[in-house]
């Protein structure tokens, strides 16, 4: 199947620079979540599902599979409040994608672009599982470049202020 190019879209839960990990087992993978609104990536959810109809014809018989075997999701189906009006993408690979910056230079975590919210462009591809595993149609994380900052997902992280209730005591520590 062809490469898809998402543009300007948000990433989550990535884990781009090491294999993720489901409970305390590292999976060997590589991947991210890639949210497509609905609205500014007609074209891109067009494109996707058109792979996922052509995949399902030629190797599921035409057969439709759930919808839960199916890497193309409709976010407000969901709980997450950054997924709504989006569709969601989760593409993995068990090679290290290129992770590259505007420039096309690499980037490495320490870089510290690469974070749950910021905006990136992506290449994925699809592809068909028909094994001991189960059918599913899969996509297949090829590479991603930093595109811009925005807001980061999840808890708000503290600030420095919050200190403040401990005082600014001299230490009194015991030891």
């Amino acid at each position: 199947m062809a490469n898809i190019k998402l543009p300007n879209v948000r990433l989550s839960f990535p884990n781009l620079f090491s294999t993720s990990v489901f409970g305390s087992e590292d999976t060997g993978k590589y991947d991210g979540t890639f949210l497509l609104d609905k609205k500014t990536h007609k074209a891109q959810i067009a494109e996707i599902q058109v792979g996922i109809a052509a995949l399902t014809k030629e190797k599921f018989k035409g057969k439709a599979l759930p919808d839960d075997r199916v890497c193309l999701k409709d976010g407000d189906e969901t709980e997450r409040e950054e997924q709504q009006g989006m569709m969601v993408i989760k593409a993995s690979s068990k090679k290290r994608p290129l992770v590259v910056d505007r420039d096309q230079t690499p980037l490495v975590e320490d870089d510290n672009k690469i974070y749950a919210g910021c905006r990136v462009n992506a290449i994925v591809s699809l592809w068909a599982q028909d094994n001991q595993y189960g059918k599913r149609i899969n996509a297949s994380l090829e590479g991603v470049q930093w595109a811009a900052h925005d807001e980061p997902f999840g808890p708000p992280g503290i600030n420095v202020n919050e200190f403040d209730a401990f005082g600014k005591e001299e230490d009194e520590s015991p030891f």
